[in-house]
């Protein structure tokens, strides 16, 4: 059964007729996340969770999908945070799931399984649209089973594929900082690599902004700079809604 959890004690609103109501999905390495939001971005029932399945096929997560739309009001449209490169709702990339995900039109899919309208996309780009200004260079990087990246341009969104690029002798931002890195070096060298991670993005890309999303910026012990945050998990499943307002990618 889904489990609650990360989500207020109680929905925010109560669905009304006719209204607009979306079903944001956040596909994590271990866990897949649902929230039904209104057209204000406010909850309607509670976040549910249910586990990752160990061979995460796009069957089998189709499956744990369709299980958390079952639980909560019936939305209008669907939004979905992948991790792994997605153009126009297809996948290319899913380096932290399973098998048979590389060309696999997931909108499609989802749209058919769920009968309702369905769009894709990064799930970085998903917790950008939550969490952006829209004024400026605002970087998202997340720091999960793997890191995510994206980054905005007075609001326009590019995609970016940071954590595969080379970073620290001859390792990669995701060899350093994904959770493998965290639990094998211990939380301490962690801290530092993302300090220099930090550094290496300013340089890079002269942001304005930072924001640091994923559930293992609970284990940041460093001092951020001025201009670098944390944004709450949520913000990947409230920019499900913001998705629906920028051309799919």
């Amino acid at each position: 059964m889904p489990k609650k959890n990360d989500a207020p004690a109680a929905p925010e609103a109560t669905p009304k007729k006719g209204e607009v109501l979306t079903l944001t999905i956040d596909i994590g390495g271990t866990g897949i996340k649902a929230f039904v939001l209104n057209a204000a971005g406010k909850p309607v029932d509670e976040r549910l969770r249910i586990p990752t399945p160990k061979k995460a096929t796009p069957n089998n997560v189709i499956k744990v999908i369709e299980k958390l739309a079952k639980e909560g009001p019936a939305p209008s449209r669907v939004s979905v945070g992948f991790p792994g490169v997605v153009k126009d709702g297809v996948v290319y990339t899913a380096p932290n799931l399973g098998k048979g995900w590389n060309g696999f039109d997931l909108a499609s899919a989802l749209q058919k399984r769920l009968k309702h309208p369905v769009r894709v996309a990064n799930d970085a780009d998903v917790q950008g649209l939550g969490s952006v200004t829209g004024k400026g260079i605002e970087l998202v990087m997340t720091l999960g089973t793997g890191v995510g990246s994206v980054i905005f341009v007075d609001g326009h969104r590019i995609h970016l594929e940071v954590g595969h690029h080379p970073f620290h002798k001859g390792k990669t931002y995701e060899d350093e900082l994904g959770a493998q890195a965290l639990q094998k070096k211990g939380k301490k060298k962690w801290n530092r690599m993302l300090a220099e991670a930090i550094g290496d993005a300013q340089r890079m890309f002269n942001y304005d902004r930072l924001y640091l999303g994923g559930g293992n910026t609970k284990y940041i012990k460093i001092k951020l700079p001025p201009n670098v945050s944390t944004v709450s998990n949520l913000n990947g499943l409230l920019g499900g809604i913001k998705l629906w307002e920028h051309k799919p990618k």
